[in-house]
């Protein structure tokens, strides 16, 4: 089964066909579900984990489809903060065999329909489904929300949705649909002008959550929350709209308690306090410029641990890393996983401070024998570096 996360581009499976077919195998669960659907390159996990974490505050039953995971496949699949039972995962495995010869279902399909069903079973007040990749052609644009929304739009995936901003956000807008609300977080007037565009022309309601002005907190640390939080805010007022109860008090307790409700890790996540070590699984130019600007603000010296997959544009990285620092560059232990050793013409061009270690926990042992306690350790790069990194160390005591 063709998986995206693992094999890149070759597994992608654009249309909306096969995940049809796979729905109407299952029953249609999806149609029996009241969704939200949240798009856009980066915050979308962030964003759809505070408003998880508000309906359960108030009360609701929630489900959560997010992807990638971190370090278990059922992280995907959540309820109330729960991943899905693995008995679960492997019952519906088993019904593959029964698919029809002409549905070859992607990895992210069968997820997706498997989501769908599990949120069904449970019976859930609420379904929030991230999209997966892009939007239009996404496996999660069968559903029909009560509202939509868009984080923001930067350049991320170009080889598949497109080189420009606006190409990008042509694809993300194929998530708006007729006469349901979609909300907009992205700054730029341009990005704005296509979702709007996109709005006018299924009748629907478009929802600008950038003049939104609020003092609302989140426990999610990084300084890119602030907008999340606005995305947040204008789903549970348009959700409020449509007679959906949610107080205040619901709404500051969900945001502040993210963690504890959804148990969400990865974003600006402090894994420790002697020596700070925070990880964050910002891989594209856009996410790490604000990561990395993040770093600046703090007055440590700082030993960074950076992977990265294939389609990385290492020159344009370089050129945005934190200055008193040293590096050491590791290669994530998937397909995609890019070595190192293949792009140090341009460490050495760039006279940075580097080492190169043949694995994350390699890179991450040398990284803390060299750490000072008034030192600090940045683990990022990619979903799969933090993910490699939590997976051994989560366990053990700090």
């Amino acid at each position: 089964m063709p998986n995206y996360q693992i094999d890149g581009q070759k597994a992608y499976k654009p249309g909306l066909e096969n995940i049809t077919k796979l729905c109407a195998f299952f029953g249609n669960p999806q149609e029996k579900l009241k969704t939200i659907h949240i798009g856009g390159t980066n915050g979308k996990g962030s964003t759809s984990n505070m408003l998880a974490s508000v309906l359960q505050e108030q009360g609701y039953k929630v489900g959560l489809y997010n992807s990638p995971h971190l370090i278990d496949f059922t992280e995907r699949i959540k309820v109330n903060g729960n991943n899905c039972e693995k008995e679960f995962v492997f019952d519906f495995i088993q019904k593959l065999k029964n698919l029809p010869e002409e549905i070859k279902p992607s990895f992210f399909e069968f997820t997706t329909v498997m989501a769908f069903e599990y949120f069904y079973k449970k019976n859930v007040d609420f379904a929030i489904i991230e999209v997966g990749l892009g939007g239009r052609l996404d496996s999660t644009n069968i559903i029909k929300p009560l509202v939509a929304a868009i984080t923001n739009i930067d350049l991320d995936h170009q080889n598949i949705l497109g080189n420009t901003i606006e190409e990008i956000a042509l694809e993300k807008a194929g998530i708006v649909k007729p006469h349901i609300p979609i909300i907009s977080g992205d700054e730029r007037d341009s990005v704005k002008k296509i979702i709007e565009q996109k709005a006018l022309e299924n009748h629907s309601e478009f929802i600008d959550a950038t003049i939104i002005s609020t003092n609302f907190e989140t426990d999610l640390q990084g300084n890119y929350q602030k907008k999340n939080i606005r995305v947040v805010l204008a789903l549970v007022e348009e959700l409020r709209k449509q007679k959906i109860e949610i107080s205040e008090k619901s709404l500051e307790i969900g945001l502040k308690n993210v963690q504890k409700n959804t148990k969400f890790i990865g974003r600006w996540f402090q894994f420790s306090k002697k020596p700070l070590i925070i990880c964050d699984t910002a891989h594209n130019q856009a996410g790490l410029e604000l990561v990395f600007a993040q770093l600046n603000e703090i007055d440590k010296f700082k030993h960074i641990v950076l992977g990265f997959v294939n389609d990385k544009k290492i020159d344009e990285v370089l050129k945005i890393l934190p200055e008193r620092a040293r590096y050491y560059f590791v290669k994530p232990a998937i397909n995609r996983g890019r070595n190192p050793k293949e792009y140090e013409d341009l460490l050495i061009s760039a006279k940075i401070d580097y080492e190169i270690s043949e694995s994350v926990n390699v890179g991450f042992s040398a990284a803390k024998a060299r750490c000072l306690d008034s030192e600090m350790i940045f683990i990022g790069g990619s979903n799969f570096v933090v993910g490699e990194f939590l997976e051994k160390n989560l366990s053990e005591p700090q």
